[in-house]
């Protein structure tokens, strides 16, 4: 059977019938058989590659007008389409599974993020298997396929060696993947996954290694094995960077690059950006900044010292902006090579929501730090200023400066409601599909049209079934009739937005929103906020592009029709009971989801047991826990038992000159140690660390002792503690402290046990304290990492 008479409606496609054996002796078989040959994809189908930008606003890339020299987004865009009304979600999980399903995030179980899932199906965080990937479309269809970076789609529990591993990437359509499953990244110092395997680059930053810059070098090596062995078969590279989400790590040339460039200030800045804009036409020359947001100081407010703290920390995110678009470059570089560029339907996103403002009014150099409510001082980071983007820095830039890379739209990063949320640039090059260069497309769009979008392209139909299960519809729209008619009227002229409360309403230009929440504000008070008190604003964004001016007033029939269109949207795609809790679902029982731990209060590690996220690892926050091991050592212990978490938070069980010791690190700013009195004799011991928590609220301290076969032999009291995350790139881990370490006592990496480590115990207590009704403080914490 051709290839052009296959049915691509069921995947995976049946096999062919085979010829009929006509013979006894293959000698007289005729017909001759013939090899059984693979599915290919339709014969013009394109190689497609979809590059994803962490946290990047509307206003930052140069490609757009903004501050962040990127290069290779601009030569694909004057090589191809610059989209100026693409549309995400407002945060990360659900805008990459909206990306990957053509699905709305809610329809899809991606309310929220994986570690905020709960029972409810619109936040639930598990794909339905109703909702085939991009992928799973692709290689059904004979495409090679592979991903290499940032995941943040798999249910948290499933982060583990235990799996199960259907909802990892090479479960969902990718043969190859090589990156991180959560939210965040070291970029110094990751902790990656081949497939399913759990690795840690062997090179160093003081080899030159950085994250991107290694995604790339795999990526890479991917194609050009693909065109050396399948020269005319397709391929699909998902290339989601884990840049330019903090922390910003980057080498120190990116960053000196940007040195004075924005001592103007945030409010300048926007200015400038919208000038270029205009000049670039990704907006209308009538085109507006969009009201500051209330509470954000002007530029002019700060005193000198805060001025210079935070434009270098601006500098700092605009060279790991930089940076990043370099990597694309070196890709985009090869493909050019292998002669394949110009037949690579190429998808450059740059953000999935818009910039980030969890950094707070002044920025952070831990934002673990600021997401439990301790702010950094701007004298604090003037003093570490020389360090910033190394490996001692975990770094976010203030609010003030999300708000102008969100030029000119109004509010940021997790606010769905308005387009500094949700809009971001898109641009699309196809030489061999699309004949205009450098052209500007207008059209309303959103990240669930990607999939319809490179299917048509590709001349592969919307499955109706896959793996036996029926596929409900791609809710997206296919931009592919834009591609060569500029002024083509809007296909996709309905969409609704909804993240943690905020939400809007699209259609036909007009857009009804209400705000619900705040997101650089950590203490949200005792007061639960009511939806129904939520202020409806009303835009016509076809007069008034960056919602500049609200006419909720002068319009009250039109808002009320948008607010019962929004209604409706919202219950089909799975979107009730709305959900504000941010605190509270931290909680696996709390918020109705399973917790891989359950209600166990004892788990035994073996020695070579794999690192652990914090969404599966014991739970030893603000209640007292003991940690029991069985060792041996010929004498001159030394190396790590059982560590969480690194240098911005953690803890660690080790041994240092043959002593047994405990270390607390309390977000990177003091570190508690308590020390055994004597050296650790040779032979088999069996250690132990008792942590009595002190109690009355969370985050509070605890009084620590070690104990060598049942003598008490050190202790220390740590005064405070760290009440909701230690780290979500750093794990829990056995026998090492992998990533950064806890304590100075011990070297980053080569820490390892040095004698026999026989098993661990880790029980917790019964006095667990959980102050989520009524110590609601921090309640953000969660949403700011993704």
């Amino acid at each position: 059977m051709s290839d052009a008479a296959r049915s691509r409606e069921r995947l995976p496609i049946p096999d062919e019938a085979g010829t009929p054996t006509t013979a006894l002796d293959a000698r007289d078989q005729q017909p001759r058989f013939e090899p059984v040959q693979p599915v290919r994809p339709p014969e013009s189908a394109p190689n497609v590659v979809v590059v994803l930008i962490d946290d990047m606003g509307f206003g930052a890339p140069s490609a757009f007008g903004g501050p962040c020299r990127m290069p290779t987004a601009e030569r694909l865009a004057d090589g191809g389409l610059r989209y100026s009304r693409f549309h995400v979600t407002a945060i990360c999980s659900p805008t990459r599974q909206a990306l990957l399903t053509g699905r709305n995030h809610h329809s899809v179980g991606m309310g929220v993020t994986t570690e905020m899932a709960s029972a409810a199906p619109g936040y639930n965080g598990i794909r339905p298997r109703s909702a085939a990937t991009l992928a799973q479309v692709l290689r059904g269809n004979g495409y090679n396929t592979a991903a290499f970076g940032k995941w943040h789609q798999t249910p948290a529990r499933d982060v583990s060696a235990a799996g199960p591993f259907d909802r990892w990437p090479t479960g969902e359509g990718f043969e190859k993947f090589y990156g991180f499953l959560c939210a965040e990244m070291n970029h110094w110092y990751p902790l990656l996954f081949d497939g399913t395997t759990p690795l840690e680059p062997e090179r160093r930053p003081e080899d030159g290694y950085h994250l991107s810059e290694d995604l790339v070098d795999h990526a890479i090596d991917w194609v050009r094995d693909q065109r050396s062995l399948k020269p005319d078969h397709p391929f699909f590279v998902y290339l989601p960077f884990g840049a330019t989400h903090a922390p910003y790590h980057v080498p120190r040339e990116y960053r000196d690059r940007y040195r004075g460039a924005f001592d103007h200030g945030w409010d300048r800045q926007r200015e400038i950006t919208l000038r270029r804009q205009k000049e670039l036409g990704v907006v209308p020359e009538d085109a507006e900044l969009a009201p500051w947001a209330q509470g954000v100081p002007h530029w002019d407010e700060l005193s000198a010292t805060e001025q210079r703290a935070a434009a270098s920390l601006m500098e700092l995110y605009a060279g790991f902006a930089e940076h990043t678009d370099d990597q694309v470059g070196r890709l985009v570089d090869a493909l050019e090579e292998l002669d394949a560029l110009d037949d690579t339907l190429f998808i450059y996103i740059l953000g999935d929501n818009g910039a980030s403002a969890e950094g707070g009014l002044g920025g952070t150099l831990n934002e673990h730090r600021f997401a439990s409510g301790i702010p950094d001082s701007a004298e604090f980071i003037l003093d570490n200023a020389d360090a910033l983007g190394d490996a001692t820095t975990h770094a976010h830039y203030p609010v003030g400066w999300a708000l102008a890379m969100n030029t000119p739209y109004q509010w940021t990063k997790q606010v769905a409601s308005h387009f500094g949320g949700t809009r971001d640039g898109m641009i699309v090059h196809w030489p061999s599909g699309i004949a205009e260069r450098g052209g500007v497309r207008h059209q309303f769009h959103h990240v669930i049209d990607v999939v319809p979008t490179v299917l048509e392209a590709a001349g592969i139909p919307h499955p109706v079934e896959v793996d036996g299960i029926a596929q409900k519809p791609i809710e997206g729209t296919s931009m592919l009739y834009s591609f060569n008619a500029a002024d083509a009227p809007d296909r996709h002229r309905l969409q609704y937005f909804e993240m943690v409360g905020n939400r809007g309403i699209y259609h036909d230009g007009w857009m009804a929103v209400t705000r619900h929440g705040t997101p650089w504000e950590m203490v949200q008070g005792d007061q639960r906020r009511y939806f129904d008190d939520d202020q409806w604003e009303l835009y016509d964004t076809s007069v008034d592009w960056t919602q500049a001016c609200d006419i909720a007033a002068e319009h009250p029939g039109k808002l009320n029709e948008l607010k019962q269109l929004f209604l409706v949207e919202a219950g089909r795609h799975g979107v009730f009971p709305l959900d504000d809790r941010m605190t509270e679902r931290e909680n696996p029982k709390e918020a109705g989801r399973l917790d891989l731990m359950g209600e166990r209060r004892s788990i035994t590690f073996h020695a070579g047991a794999k690192r652990l996220t914090e969404e599966t690892a014991p739970n030893v926050k603000n209640r007292s826990h003991r940690v029991t091991a069985l060792v041996e050592t010929d004498g001159a212990a030394a190396g790590v038992i059982i560590a969480q978490g690194g240098r911005f938070g953690g803890w660690s069980v080790y041994f240092h000159e043959g002593l047994l010791c405990y270390a607390y690190n309390y977000f990177g700013l003091e570190v508690h140690t308590a020390r055994a009195r004597a050296p650790l004799a040779a032979g088999r011991h069996e250690i132990q660390v008792d942590f009595a928590y002190h109690g009355g609220g969370v985050g509070r301290g605890g009084d620590v002792t070690l104990h060598v076969d049942g003598e008490q032999v050190g202790e220390v009291v740590v005064p405070k503690t760290i009440p909701y995350y230690f780290a979500f790139d750093e794990t829990f881990d056995i026998g090492v402290d992998r990533a950064t370490p806890v304590t100075d006592d011990y070297p980053v990496a080569d820490n390892a046990f040095s004698g026999e480590l026989h098993r661990v115990r880790v029980d917790l207590g019964e006095d667990l304290h959980d102050n989520a009704e009524a110590d609601r403080d921090r309640a953000r914490f969660k949403a700011a990492h993704d």
